[in-house]
């Protein structure tokens, strides 16, 4: 049995990847994003986080969040929105072929990956390069030319704060060159 390190610092910010099992693409659908949310709503009732940034792709998830001080447990919370979203999607996207010995020993549906990536975020320069790279997210898998054209992200807030301008990220050259790729 593997045994993971997580990161464990009360009240940080944490950058997250959450795959769906065998990259099913999925996650945009209509039930899926309502049964996200309501999973969000559950996990913030029990255990209140804030949603830095947020990209929803069709197979997999990225996003930052910062933990109230004194708590590091993400772990009950994605457990908390991945419960949901399986409870409330199995009829819709359960796939009995997906069924494996250790997925039932362990009682998991075959809509998510078993675990997800997570690292902490340390320090301004950090969590800012991972905000862009979740709001970037679409154009790099080539799902849209402008980050604006993708609706399933927090880059929207965003702009309306005043935090991106909203042709931020319009051109691939322009990214390219940020990231030191030109």
């Amino acid at each position: 049995m593997s045994h993971y390190r997580r990161a464990n610092t009360k009240g940080a910010s944490y950058f997250f990847t959450v795959l769906t099992y065998r990259r099913q693409a999925f996650l945009c659908q209509e039930p899926v994003r309502e049964a996200l949310r309501a999973g969000i709503l559950a996990a913030q009732a029990k255990h209140p986080f804030i949603i830095d940034a947020w990209v929803l792709m069709p197979d997999h998830i990225h996003a930052v969040w910062t933990l109230p001080e004194g708590d590091a447990n993400f772990a009950v919370r994605w457990q908390t929105i991945k419960r949901t979203v399986s409870h409330q999607c199995k009829a819709l996207l359960h796939n009995p072929a997906f069924m494996t010995l250790s997925k039932t020993k362990h009682g998991e549906s075959t809509l998510w990956q078993r675990r997800y990536w997570e690292h902490q975020i340390r320090g301004e320069h950090h969590f800012a390069n991972h905000i862009d790279y979740i709001h970037h997210n679409p154009v790099k898998h080539g799902l849209v030319e402008q980050v604006s054209d993708w609706p399933y992200s927090t880059f929207h807030n965003y702009v309306k704060r005043g935090i991106y301008p909203a042709h931020w990220g319009s051109g691939f050259q322009a990214i390219k060159a940020q990231y030191g790729e030109a």
